[in-house]
């Protein structure tokens, strides 16, 4: 069982995170679409480099909070009992190791990018990426939490949502020079932090469908149909944010080709 709190803090930055990824994608692809090659994360440009790591430290920073969060504090530092893991906290625990894994590949990249003790390709990096995505994706599939009805509908969107951030950061490794691999690998990011807001506002908030009710920490739905209707009401809800959030990708398109440079010419055969 999940909480409010607990599904927006990380829908954040993963919404954060992929806006940046398709902003800097569009930009770098109509500034120069030739030299254009993937990158597993952003530099902020300006700011004498000052906030040149930005994107890193916030994967980095953000993860290690939230990873506290769900380790000691939701925990209430019982982490122990009779000597072995407090059974009670299942799910934290795995909460924890999940975004501990993206702290990993925050602190990897940094060390890549700001020392010379681990130089790494930014196809190697991709890798990384994809490995912290996988390691999500496990929990989320294989977890403690036995997920059921409605909620584990909503849960099965998730990890849909995370396989695709799998595929497009491997597929950023394999094609380097891809702008159509890298803007889905934003898109993918963004669209998985916007599906744990609708999780967050739908079970747990204000949302909830008509028939189905939180009771004792469980989501109950009064009929099979009510737990249906609440289905259906997940597809049209996913689909909106897939329209919108293409929508809000073509128009950043348009913005960055008005203020960095004009889509490549597209040659016609004859």
């Amino acid at each position: 069982m999940g909480s409010f709190p607990g599904h927006v803090l990380p829908g954040t930055l993963f919404l954060v995170v992929g806006v940046w990824h398709i902003w800097c994608a569009i930009v770098r692809y109509v500034s120069d679409p030739k030299s254009f090659r993937v990158q597993a994360w952003n530099p902020v440009t300006g700011f004498n480099g000052k906030l040149k790591y930005l994107e890193l430290y916030v994967i980095a920073i953000g993860g290690f909070i939230d990873f506290c969060i769900e380790l000691f504090y939701s925990t209430h530092l019982k982490l122990f009992v009779h000597g072995v893991l407090n059974p009670t906290h299942m799910n934290n625990f795995e909460h924890a190791g999940m975004l501990l894994m993206f702290v990993v590949f925050g602190v990897i990249a940094l060390l890549s990018e700001k020392t010379r003790f681990l130089p790494l390709p930014e196809g190697a990096l991709c890798l990384v990426a994809s490995v912290a995505f996988c390691a999500e994706y496990f929990l989320f599939y294989f977890h403690s939490t036995t997920h059921k009805g409605l909620e584990g509908y909503y849960h099965l969107i998730l990890v849909l949502l995370i396989g695709l951030c799998i595929a497009t950061t491997i597929c950023g490794a394999l094609m380097p020079t891809s702008f159509p691999v890298d803007l889905s690998s934003g898109i993918a990011i963004a669209l998985q932090g916007l599906w744990f807001y609708q999780t967050a506002f739908t079970l747990y908030g204000p949302m909830m469908p008509q028939g189905c009710n939180l009771k004792e920490s469980e989501i109950s739905c009064g009929s099979v149909d009510s737990q249906v209707r609440g289905e259906l009401l997940a597809n049209v809800q996913l689909f909106g944010l897939v329209f919108g959030l293409l929508g809000a990708v073509l128009g950043a398109y348009v913005l960055a080709v008005s203020r960095f440079g004009r889509p490549p010419e597209i040659m016609m055969d004859r």
